[in-house]
């Protein structure tokens, strides 16, 4: 075997236990604290992508779900 795959098995409807809902609030929170700069959604673009790529998020949720520590 070459590599492998490890899949979470979240709760149908509960985005309190998704991961990716917490990188979703850190990003909407960021676009709020700049509102000022978003005079056109090609700048809302901008600053998603900018916040998205260049922050390192620690998922506290996949705990739950793993033992890991890694932040990505």
């Amino acid at each position: 075997m070459i590599g492998q795959l490890l899949v979470f098995y979240l709760f149908k409807y509960a985005p309190q236990q998704n991961p990716v809902e917490d990188i979703w609030l850190q990003a909407k929170n960021f676009l709020r604290k700049y509102w000022y700069l978003c005079r056109s959604f090609k700048i809302v673009k901008f600053l998603f992508e900018f916040f998205t790529n260049e922050h390192k998020f620690d998922f506290p949720k996949i705990r739950q779900y793993t033992c890991t520590q890694k932040i990505i």
